[in-house]
């Protein structure tokens, strides 16, 4: 009897996690969205229910091929993990569009690898297409107090402001370099590094450049 009420019993508590699970990796992703198109220090205060209704009335999508055309796919249905194995011409690539407070950002989800394992990150450029607002990265196994150190709002935070074109108006990203402790407030397609995390960092780099790449048809049609 034990055995049948057991049997009957764990299929429920089964589903009923596995569905907690997929609405929390649903909030987490929309809260990593609305951080980096808004800012960290804007949904510092809000409530889970306020951060789903401001990803409601604010956030559009939309998913374009390398050529910046338009495909017929939901942002949602997309795994960018699952795009990141295919060849570089046939991913299907999300942008998230947020409005809000007369503000315009575009945020692109973004993967790769660093030292032991994935990283994936959303930034998000301003509506002159050229400026990151903010961004937000994290990990599967990264070293604690080193690699892992890209999930911080310390080091995410060195990004915004900075230019992923250079004088020339070439698109070179944003480039987080060797060592820790360096200033480059003047550089606008620089940021410090981390201290013992250069393959981590390189593999950010890495990340960033391919998909900036990858979207750049999109990009330079926002400012247009």
């Amino acid at each position: 009897m034990l055995t049948i009420v057991l049997g009957t019993l764990l299929p429920t508590v089964a589903g009923a996690l596995k569905s907690k699970i997929v609405s929390n990796k649903e909030f987490e992703k929309k809260k990593f969205i609305l951080t980096a198109g808004l800012g960290h220090d804007k949904l510092a205060t809000m409530t889970d229910e306020e951060i789903n209704l401001l990803y409601d009335n604010n956030v559009e999508s939309t998913v374009i091929n390398v050529e910046g055309q338009n495909m017929d796919r939901t942002a949602d249905a997309v795994i960018v993990a699952k795009e990141y194995k295919l060849a570089k011409d046939q991913r299907s690539l999300p942008v998230y569009i947020i409005s809000s407070e007369k503000e315009k950002s575009y945020v692109f989800p973004m993967h790769g690898y660093g030292l032991w394992d994935e990283i994936w990150g959303y930034v998000a450029l301003e509506k002159d297409g050229q400026t990151i607002k903010a961004v937000v990265f994290d990990h599967k196994g990264e070293t604690p107090g080193l690699g892992a150190r890209i999930s911080s709002e310390e080091i995410q935070k060195r990004f915004s402001g900075k230019s992923i074109f250079d004088e020339s108006n070439n698109l070179v990203s944003v480039a987080m370099q060797k060592g820790e402790g360096n200033d480059y407030a003047t550089k606008e397609n620089q940021v410090d590094g981390m201290s013992g995390a250069t393959i981590t960092g390189v593999g950010l780099n890495n990340m960033l450049i391919e998909y900036f790449t990858l979207y750049k048809n999109f990009i330079t049609s926002i400012g247009q």
